[in-house]
């Protein structure tokens, strides 16, 4: 899954690499319990714009934020760069809402949770 017959990193690879940073900060910074716990996130909407491409072995970092943060869901700002780039290779949104891992019923995020994320909110930007 490197690189693609173009020679570049394919467009649905981006869509994993979004799923990646967020749970990775869900885990390490929010507690979330992806093997055994009560509330689970669920990719409910995802989109990405490409602006440059990449290919393997290009090392690559990801910039992660929270346009929006409700009791039971999250959108994330995320945007991947190829190491020492300062624009965005992709940028997109992803969203997350938690459920309850037995009934998928949508429920209030664990505090630890919702308190990590709220350190990544950015205010929206006003319109000139």
């Amino acid at each position: 899954m490197d690189n693609d017959a173009y020679g570049h990193i394919n467009n649905v690879t981006y869509y994993s690499y979004f799923d990646t940073v967020a749970n990775h900060y869900l885990i390490h910074e929010g507690g979330l319990d992806i093997h055994t716990g009560a509330v689970i996130g669920l990719v409910v909407e995802s989109k990405c714009a490409y602006h440059a491409p990449l290919a393997y072995p290009d090392r690559l970092r990801a910039g992660l934020r929270v346009d929006r943060l409700g009791n039971r869901s999250v959108t994330y700002g995320i945007a991947i760069f190829k190491e020492g780039d300062e624009q965005a290779a992709a940028h997109g949104h992803f969203v997350h809402v938690f459920v309850d891992r037995q009934t998928r019923k949508a429920v209030a995020m664990p505090d630890r949770l919702r308190e990590a994320l709220a350190r990544l909110v950015v205010p929206p930007r006003e319109q000139a």
